[in-house]
């Protein structure tokens, strides 16, 4: 074949694949650009990679590929596991084709002897992200069960901690980090959601690596159903991570000529965690599809109202959201048949005459005269058993065996793998979008896919998944300018399967500003921040009971792609003064903030967070400083603003919004303040003495 040793590099990294002896590609290097190498450079540095043979064993050097094999000698976790009833598990491919570009490699393989093929894709996009699929075809007689299919690269033996994330509802993104000893760290998705408490990027990187500093090699499995990530150490000192879909038992029977194809898995290496996150951000950025009209400034109605839908209350609100600058307005949960609580309705997407009697247009038309966009709560993948959709057709809801499964927030699963459960709810949601000319969906999706089968048959989480990807992307070729928000429990389907079709992800349903610090901090490690609903909560929180000052939590929910969650009738003269002030100042700098780079600074002192943007030519930036509890002293040390150009002099502005929050100023706030870039990162500045739960902005300009 014309490819033996393959050079793939984009964006700082370099991928070498080991392509020789028609054997499925392997990698010899993941991390770092190496630079130019010719041929006999890539040969000697593939060479250097065969490590010797240790006592007890294989006789030949094992040989891990992207789809490790156990025929090669890898006794971790094999690449594909299956069988044609019992037989047909141990594969041996031999590439056939290899098709490389210069930024991908696509190996096409078979055993005729099991009576399969597998097609490997591994690719380098422009922001040095590697991603890889796999696919495997039955090309025998007789159904070949797929029990597992998952892509892993290696890592170096230096990165020896991990750090992945945990949660639960109304806390997501929790980093939790261990050493990786010998054995499997394995994060398993099971809820037919990527779930709360995801893994979301699984990291492997050299002992007390941080956000500036420290390699680090990460996985990401783009794939909104069960799903794995891992990573494994073995007694050899061979190390990889991987990932892909979590196969329920049956679920995936190939027919002969048949093929299942596993999601787009996403590696990472960076410098640090925070180039790992540019090289998400940047490829998530240079997609067709990614959203490029400034992100609106919305309100969401529902910690206002809930389910008491009024149309002079609803309209007052509106009215009161424009003159503060609101640009989109989303109703939520509530307008719809029966939906008085959430015991009923879910499933009849028909406007309730009841609580509507001249159907949505009153509230639409107010909406649009303010001009301000109209969104709609949905949750199409769900239904109440008390509803007439469910009556009508109990046959669509999802179980195993013929046993309904425990509700779940009093509902069910929508099978939408059953043709006529789709259409259904394609056709009601295409009639209420198209009669509203609905500009934003809010697609909820509230629980667990528990016992979640066909009825009478197998397992279908697969299945869902796929359909409601199908609806997603029809929706949007009926409706081009159509924008979805994933919204699942809050934050529990956040990854970039989904992202494939929806224009942003609701964080969580907390919104209290010292918990969203936190999420909206890690949620990061994945997506920018023009992708993660942050928005203003009520004085009292909703769901934490905490009390926090409105700088606070508009100065949280700043990063991120604002919006209101809060009864505006409750704001004091005041507070609407101020609230006014905050949203001017994110329209005027939502453009850095949603095309900058990720900074965030690794402080030493947990009551206080360093984070902000800077731009691409670094002419300006943002820097926050959240004081988020008490610390031990009473100064917390100066504040560096990082990854500005150290030749450039910068002036820096703090940002005050209302009565000051108790803030001390130190005596530069009241100076030039223009310093070096090199002094900013590297000595900083004395910062003020802030209470707890207080925020404050810096604009950072060249001057």
């Amino acid at each position: 074949m014309p490819h033996d040793i393959v050079h793939l590099t984009a964006g700082g990294v370099s991928l070498v694949l080991d392509c020789r002896d028609r054997a499925l590609p392997a990698v010899v290097h993941w991390g770092a650009a190496l630079g130019p190498l010719d041929a006999a450079a890539l040969t000697a540095l593939a060479d250097a990679d065969v490590a010797p043979v240790s006592p007890n064993e294989m006789d030949e050097p094992v040989r891990v590929a992207v789809l490790p094999e156990p025929h090669r000698g890898w006794s971790g976790r094999p690449g594909l596991a299956g069988h044609r009833d019992g037989h047909d598990w141990a594969p041996a491919f031999t590439v056939r084709s290899l098709d490389v570009t210069d930024t991908s490699v696509t190996a096409d393989a078979v055993d005729d002897t099991a009576g399969l093929a597998v097609r490997l894709t591994v690719e380098v996009l422009g922001s040095g992200l590697v991603r890889a699929r796999a696919a495997v075809t039955n090309t025998a007689e007789g159904v070949y069960t797929v029990d597992d299919l998952t892509v892993a690269l290696p890592i170096p033996s230096r990165a020896r901690e991990v750090l992945d994330f945990a949660g639960r509802w109304g806390k997501e993104r929790t980093p939790q980090r261990r050493a990786l000893v010998v054995g499997t760290h394995q994060r398993e998705g099971r809820k037919g959601r990527t779930g709360a408490d995801a893994a979301t990027v699984l990291s492997v990187g050299e002992p007390g690596f941080g956000f500036a500093r420290g390699e680090v090699w990460g996985v990401h499995t783009g794939w909104s159903g069960n799903h794995r990530h891992h990573a494994e150490r073995l007694a050899t000192g061979r190390q990889v991570i991987g990932g892909g879909e979590l196969l329920l038992p049956g679920e995936v029977r190939l027919d002969t000529g048949a093929t299942y194809q596993g999601p787009w898995v996403y590696f990472a290496h960076g410098d640090g965690l925070d180039e790992q996150a540019r090289r998400f951000h940047r490829w998530l950025r240079s997609r067709p599809g990614h959203p490029r009209t400034p992100r609106p400034v919305t309100i969401n109605v529902w910690e206002a109202v809930y389910f008491d839908h009024d149309l002079a209350r609803l309209t007052d609100l509106a009215e009161r959201a424009a003159a503060l600058g609101v640009e989109r307005y989303v109703l939520d949960d509530g307008w719809f048949r029966g939906r008085r609580d959430d015991h009923a309705g879910l499933g009849d997407w028909f406007v309730d005459e009841d609580v509507w009697p001249d159907g949505l247009g009153p509230i639409v038309d107010r909406v649009r005269a303010l001009g301000m966009e109209f969104g709609l709560w949905f949750e199409p993948e769900m239904v109440n058993e008390d509803s007439d959709l469910a009556r009508a057709h109990p046959e669509w809801i999802m179980q195993a065996d013929g046993r309904v499964p425990v509700r779940s927030r009093h509902q069910q699963v929508l099978d939408l793998a059953i043709p006529a459960a789709f259409d259904h709810v394609l056709e009601r949601m295409t009639a209420i979008i198209g009669e509203y000319a609905v500009d934003y969906v809010k697609w909820d999706h509230n629980r667990d896919l528990v016992d979640a089968g066909f009825p009478g048959g197998g397992a279908a989480v697969h299945e869902q998944t796929l359909a409601t990807y199908r609806l997603m992307a029809t929706l949007k070729e009926r409706f081009p300018a159509l924008e979805i928000e994933s919204c699942s429990s809050g934050g529990a389907r956040v990854d970039l399967g989904v992202l494939e079709h929806t224009d942003r992800v609701w964080v969580s349903d907390d919104i209290d500003p010292l918990e969203r610090q936190h999420m909206h901090r890690w949620t990061q490690q994945l997506l920018p921040p023009e992708l993660l609903g942050a928005h203003v909560a009520s004085g009292v929180n909703h769901t934490t009971g905490r009390a926090h000052d409105l700088a606070f939590r508009a100065g949280t929910a700043l990063v991120g792609h604002l919006g209101i969650e809060w009864d505006l009738a409750r704001a004091t003269p005041a507070e609407s003064t101020a609230l006014a002030e905050w949203i001017a100042l994110y329209r005027e700098l939502r453009g850095l903030l949603h095309g900058g780079d990720l900074v965030r600074s690794d402080e030493t002192d947990d009551s206080r967070l360093v984070y902000g943007t800077v731009a691409a030519d670094r002419r300006s930036a943002v820097f926050f400083l959240a004081s988020i509890g008490r610390s031990d002293v009473s100064g917390t040390g100066r504040v560096t603003f990082r990854d500005l150009d150290p030749g450039t002099s910068y002036r820096v502005d703090p940002i005050v919004i209302g009565d000051g929050h108790g803030l001390v100023r130190p005596d530069w706030w009241s100076g030039p303040r223009v310093f070096d870039g090199r002094v900013l990162g590297s000595v900083g500045l004395q910062p003020p003495l802030m209470p707890a739960d207080c925020v404050v902005p810096f604009r950072v300009t060249a001057v």
